[in-house]
């Protein structure tokens, strides 16, 4: 499945999350960050979740709510935000979540092919419509780009 493109509808998601359930619903009227990584307390995943939550209270201010997304357990995340101090809500997805937007892809690392999550960011306005999408990230400065655009987000 492909990723959901800018102008096109959010595709709607319930999952389990480390401070309790995280659904698209929860998020009407308001805007909302949809970040996927590949797994808990890894370098680049530990350094975009740490540079997320030092932008918290921006995020905030811009009315923008913040939410990792990885195929860890919900106990995995809970070690994961205490460890690090992450202020971000942190979503458990079974896999119908990285699958509706298209970031289960197959990867390869030393010439051999498996499946893992794609490290994208979806801008989803209070429309419920994907505003930005930011797809193979690079995590230094990723979080600040991604508060200029929920700044000038409506």
């Amino acid at each position: 499945m492909s990723m959901p493109q800018p102008g096109t509808a959010a595709p709607p998601f319930t999952m389990a999350g480390d401070t309790g359930p995280i659904s698209l619903a929860d998020f009407a009227g308001k805007k909302l960050v949809l970040y996927f990584y590949p797994k808990d307390d890894t370098p680049g995943c530990t350094n975009e979740g740490k540079d997320f939550s030092a932008l918290q209270a921006d995020f905030d201010a811009a009315d923008t709510v913040v939410v990792g997304v990885s195929r860890d357990s919900v106990a995995s995340h809970a070690k994961f935000r205490a460890k690090y101090g992450l202020t971000v809500l942190l979503g458990s997805d079974p896999g119908d979540v990285t699958e509706a937007y298209g970031t289960w892809v197959e990867k390869s690392m030393y010439g051999k092919k498996y499946m893992g999550i794609e490290r994208a960011t979806f801008l989803i306005g209070r429309d419920g419509t994907v505003a930005q999408l930011w797809g193979k990230v690079k995590v230094p400065g990723h979080a600040a780009a991604v508060l200029d655009a929920a700044r000038t987000l409506a």
